[in-house]
């Protein structure tokens, strides 16, 4: 199926690397103007300038980046039209270890930055009639694992906004979803695998096999690019039926 974005404007976040810049590469293939917003500003000025993209570097632990993000986006462009709330990171530990620091801020950039931002656009999307806000949840998004007390936490949470922005979107043309996806194959995966054998007294290899591949059917990780994919479709207006539920795209791992 052809997907034409042509002259939508879309706010990926997150978008310097992994499946964010997956999702810009892709929107921008099909004609979308593209913000990619990331505080790896480095990479994120050489990605912006490959995809004929614009670079917003946005510290989502701020609510006033998280405003200047949208605003610079209208002013550039005129509106937005799809949100895609992708940026954050991981915290790995027990709970009685877990750092007050790191829950404060996963909890500031992956839950309120995602409503924030949502906020902010909303009169654009209504003023339209049409928006897409894809939330990246996780497989993680309907059930829990040990020493993820926060990341479990927000991609719950992620699950409720979603779902509230289904409902008063509707009648604006507005649909929202919660992508769940299991392992990707990404640098934020790559640099967890060490972090979750430390925790677990296990080798990098036991990590990868045990927890990461032998849970999903598929026995493999995803590829950034399938994400984006899935993501592109419900963009299209023949997904405008789909709204306010968690997408699963895990590998068959909530299967078992």
């Amino acid at each position: 199926m052809e997907i034409n974005l042509k002259d939508k404007v879309a706010i990926v976040t997150g978008a310097a690397s992994g499946i964010g810049l997956a999702i810009a590469e892709r929107f921008s293939a099909e004609g979308a103007k593209v913000v990619l917003s990331d505080l790896q500003s480095e990479k994120g000025i050489q990605s912006a300038e490959r995809i004929n993209g614009l670079y917003i570097e946005a510290d989502l632990n701020l609510r006033t980046d998280c405003k200047t993000l949208v605003d610079k986006t209208v002013e550039e462009f005129g509106t937005v039209h799809i949100l895609v709330n992708n940026a954050g990171f991981q915290h790995i530990a027990p709970l009685e270890n877990f750092s007050e620091d790191f829950w404060d801020k996963m909890i500031s950039v992956m839950l309120t930055a995602p409503f924030l931002l949502t906020r902010y656009a909303w009169p654009h999307l209504k003023k339209q009639q049409w928006g897409r806000v894809i939330n990246m949840g996780s497989v993680l998004s309907v059930r829990a694992s040990a020493y993820k007390a926060c990341y479990s936490t927000v991609k719950h949470g992620l699950v409720g906004l979603t779902r509230v922005t289904a409902i008063e979107g509707g009648p604006y043309g507005i649909t929202a979803h919660t992508i769940c996806p299991s392992y990707v194959r990404t640098p934020l995966v790559e640099n967890q695998i060490a972090d979750q054998a430390s925790v677990r007294g296990m080798t990098e290899d036991e990590v990868v096999e045990k927890l990461i591949i032998e849970p999903t059917a598929l026995k493999r990780l995803l590829e950034p690019a399938e994400v984006a994919a899935l993501i592109l479709f419900l963009c299209h207006d023949e997904a405008s039926a789909l709204t306010g539920a968690p997408v699963m795209i895990d590998a068959g791992m909530s299967s078992g």
